[in-house]
């Protein structure tokens, strides 16, 4: 007789392998215990958060206007690489002290601000077409 062994039904392919920890702190673990509540679920029943947040998650339509561009979002990374670059170059020079009478660090600073000014202008015309 093969027949149905009882026990719990076989997850398959369906079956969550990916872990994704958040943590509050208490003013949001509060607010999060308020919208379950709205909900009409218990927090402290176990197996009851994570497929509450799950279902919000999934389920919700994401907002265009509210996402960051793919090109703001690298110029962004590229930087904050060039920042990174700029403190190792000054901890360095300050290291060895290697300061010339000939480096000008004002005008340098000067232009890159100017540089970053037109930047943030360009990103912002581009924003508003």
């Amino acid at each position: 007789m093969v027949g149905n062994k009882g026990g719990r039904k076989q997850l398959g392919d369906r079956k969550r392998e990916h872990a994704i920890t958040l943590r509050f702190n208490g003013r949001e673990l509060e607010k999060v215990k308020a919208i379950l509540q709205s909900y009409n679920l218990d927090f402290g029943k176990r197996g009851t958060v994570g497929p509450f947040l799950r279902k919000l998650i999934l389920n919700r339509e994401t907002i265009k206007e509210k996402r960051v561009p793919d090109g703001i979002s690298n110029l962004s990374y590229q930087l904050n690489k060039i920042g990174t670059n700029i403190n190792q170059l000054v901890k360095v020079a300050n290291y060895r002290n290697m300061r010339s009478p000939n480096a000008n660090v004002d005008r340098e600073m000067q232009k890159a601000s100017e540089l970053v000014l037109e930047l943030m202008e360009t990103i912002n015309t581009k924003d508003q077409e």
